[in-house]
């Protein structure tokens, strides 16, 4: 009895001491749970933003005088300056900010490659209406040096990814300064702006601040120096600077879309001789002067490229547009896009020039951001309409 009782505690033991073994490997094998503590580490650092709102004072305008062959008109009109100091960047160039190399690891896909690094550097953060990165204003810049060249304070640092740029326009007879808003949270996303002295409205001015800003990209002892993508150029300006923009996206290949603010051409070449691989867009208010010409320019019959018009409606002010005889609208003037409704024009940039496909949606279909929204902190709504995408 007693050798059996033996044999069976040894054979316990064996059993015992291969279970307790397995279980040893299987503690080696499987990963450890991540605690949520460590979670909190792969997310996006934000940090503290000074999220500093520009002054959204619509631009009194000035008499409509026809230039370019248009009556685009002039603007006399002022945007409220942004002294305050902006909150450090947040941009997609960085993988992790703040994390450290194991973090960067944790959050690899199962093939243990590292996420594929955007081609444009963008803020992280992406209300459009807001400002985000700290930016280098600097006047007196530009091909006749008396531009305004904007861009982050903290550029990108990878070889691999580049700032797109943008252009902007100024309307007829308005300074540069003028637009310091739409100059400011345009650079404040990401973006290198140049704005220009003044718009002709045929591209010259345009055309050349490209070149301009070529020779910087070339030259290692500026700040632009290897920075800048010059094949995603996106052209921009109010009234005037509209025309500017639309004659730039026509003859330079460098530029792939233009938002043309409170703008339009009444007569050739327009919308219509935008190739149909580029995009534009074309935003109006309900009482400005430059109504008939922006949905003239967008209702012709032989526009092929990818298209919106976009209209800002219920607004107040003293402007009036003629719908009859005997009624008149008011509301949104004639200096509503480049101030009031300046988010339009960055979210249009981030999508066309950044890659965030996911905006179509804000412009495209039945419904959506600035197809029927809001417009969000100021009074009235978004109506759009878009054709060829």
């Amino acid at each position: 009895m007693k050798s059996k009782t033996l044999k069976f505690f040894v054979k316990g033991m064996i059993v015992a001491g291969a279970a307790f073994a397995m279980a040893a490997c299987d503690d080696v094998t499987k990963p450890a749970p991540i605690e949520a503590a460590e979670e909190d580490q792969v997310q996006e650092s934000q940090g503290e933003e000074g999220q500093v709102q520009d002054g959204q004072g619509q631009g009194q305008v000035g008499n409509g005088a026809a230039q370019g062959g248009t009556n685009a008109g002039t603007s006399t009109g002022s945007s409220g300056s942004q002294n305050a100091s902006l909150g450090e960047p947040n941009s997609s160039a960085a993988t992790m900010q703040g994390a450290s190399s194991s973090d960067a690891a944790s959050v690899q896909s199962s093939s243990s490659e590292a996420p594929a690094l955007p081609k444009i550097y963008l803020a992280n953060d992406t209300e459009e209406e807001k400002n985000f990165m700290s930016v280098e204003y600097k006047p007196g810049s530009g091909a006749d040096g008396e531009g305004i060249l904007a861009y982050p304070t903290h550029m990108t640092t990878n070889p691999d990814q580049k700032h797109a740029v943008v252009i902007w326009g100024p309307g007829g007879g308005t300074a540069p300064s003028a637009y310091e808003g739409m100059i400011r949270r345009l650079a404040s996303h990401g973006f290198v702006v140049l704005a220009l002295s003044s718009s002709p409205g045929d591209g010259s001015k345009a055309i050349a601040a490209m070149n301009w800003l070529d020779d910087q990209n070339k030259n290692a002892a500026s700040p632009l120096f290897g920075k800048l993508d010059m094949n995603t150029v996106g052209c921009s300006g109010h009234s005037m600077g509209g025309l500017e923009s639309e004659r730039a996206l026509i003859k330079d290949d460098r530029v792939i879309t233009a938002f043309l603010n409170n703008s339009g051409a009444w007569d050739d070449p327009g919308a219509n001789k935008v190739p149909a691989n580029k995009s534009i867009a074309i935003l109006y208010g309900e009482g400005g002067m430059e109504r008939g010409n922006a949905e003239n320019d967008y209702n012709r019959s032989d526009v092929r490229a990818p298209a919106c018009l976009i209209e800002m409606t219920g607004g107040t002010g003293t402007e009036c547009y003629d719908v009859t005889p005997w009624q008149k609208e008011c509301g949104w003037g004639h200096g509503s896009g480049s101030w009031g409704g300046m988010a339009a024009t960055i979210a249009w940039m981030r999508w066309h020039l950044g890659g965030e496909d996911w905006r179509k949606d804000d412009f495209v279909g039945m419904s959506g951001k600035y197809i029927n929204g809001p417009i969000i902190g100021e009074k009235g709504n978004w109506k759009g309409t878009c054709k060829n995408f």
